[in-house]
């Protein structure tokens, strides 16, 4: 489980990152948030890799998402 502190950062990652997706296509905010869990929960907490680990990760989101 991830503690208060690396939650807060995910989530800021998550939004600043995913602020240019449209809302009415969530599956790519999710596809980011998804990835953004796998890098923490194996221990990558750093702000720099996260956020990179997050713009990669809507890079890569299926075009039907974005």
């Amino acid at each position: 489980m991830l503690d208060a502190e690396t939650t807060v950062l995910l989530r800021q990652i998550l939004d600043e990152v995913c602020a240019a997706a449209s809302r009415n296509e969530p599956g790519t905010r999710v596809h980011v948030a998804s990835k953004l869990l796998e890098s923490a929960t194996k221990g990558d907490i750093s702000a720099e890799d996260l956020k990179l680990v997050a713009q990669r990760a809507l890079v890569e989101a299926p075009t039907m998402w974005r």
